[in-house]
């Protein structure tokens, strides 16, 4: 990502966890999401003031349930609102995430340690 790009997309994610260097993802999870995020917007799913929007609900959402808002939980809400947005934007159904994660989570426990976890 080039300097200027990288300083747009920085500038709509005001919250997101950063150091001088861009954003700092603590999981490799969280930097997939991020990934998405930019490029469903690059692909026209979804405005940077849509994204916003759809963000900001689900971390005012968050601490209305009592999120301290310590800057650990921004992927989840991140997380959250993608999965919103796509079925706001009939991408997909909640049915068929939820489907997409059990998938998942049966692979996780399914792979041996140190093999790529692969869907089937």
């Amino acid at each position: 990502m080039g300097a200027v790009l990288r300083a747009k997309v920085m500038e709509t994610f005001l919250l997101q966890p950063r150091d001088d260097k861009g954003p700092v993802f603590n999981e490799p999870w969280e930097a997939n999401a991020f990934a998405m995020v930019i490029a469903l917007h690059d692909s026209g799913l979804f405005t940077w003031d849509e994204w916003a929007a759809a963000l900001g609900d689900e971390i005012k959402l968050a601490q209305y349930k009592g999120d301290p808002d310590l800057g650990d939980t921004y992927y989840r809400h991140l997380q959250n609102a993608l999965e919103k947005i796509l079925v706001e934007k009939n991408i997909s159904s909640s049915k068929e995430i939820i489907e997409k994660v059990e998938q998942w989570r049966h692979a996780y426990h399914s792979t041996p340690h140190g093999q790529p976890i692969e869907l089937k």
